[in-house]
């Protein structure tokens, strides 16, 4: 009687036939992807928080200045500091006119809750 062993299935490992080892173009694309994601990610998040913190600001009392001022110089900060960490995740400068974007939220904060 003749045997054969059963049929190994595909998702299983097998010695006996290493996997290939990846392209480096694929390793390149999936590496720019994941950057992509990450920078999205970040700048959705700092965004979210800049805008928080300028909401918190105009809820603050009238006579606050100086709380209503912090808060939004607090979200400046956070922008910029969210600009400048996607660019080094895309490995760029972080010395870019981008960064003036990131003054946007004190800006608009400031029209908003001040005057």
């Amino acid at each position: 009687m003749n045997q054969q062993s059963p049929a190994r299935r595909r998702h299983l490992m097998d010695p006996n036939a290493p996997r290939k080892a990846p392209d480096p173009k694929d390793l390149e694309r999936l590496q720019r992807v994941q950057r992509r994601v990450m920078s999205v990610l970040l700048v959705t998040t700092v965004l979210h928080l800049s805008a928080g913190l300028v909401i918190a600001a105009d809820h603050v009392d009238e006579d606050r200045l100086d709380a209503r001022i912090g808060l939004n110089v607090i979200a400046t900060a956070f922008m910029v500091g969210g600009i400048a960490a996607t660019l080094l995740i895309n490995h760029r400068s972080w010395k870019s006119p981008w960064l003036l974007l990131g003054l946007l939220p004190g800006i608009v904060g400031i029209w908003w809750t001040v005057l």
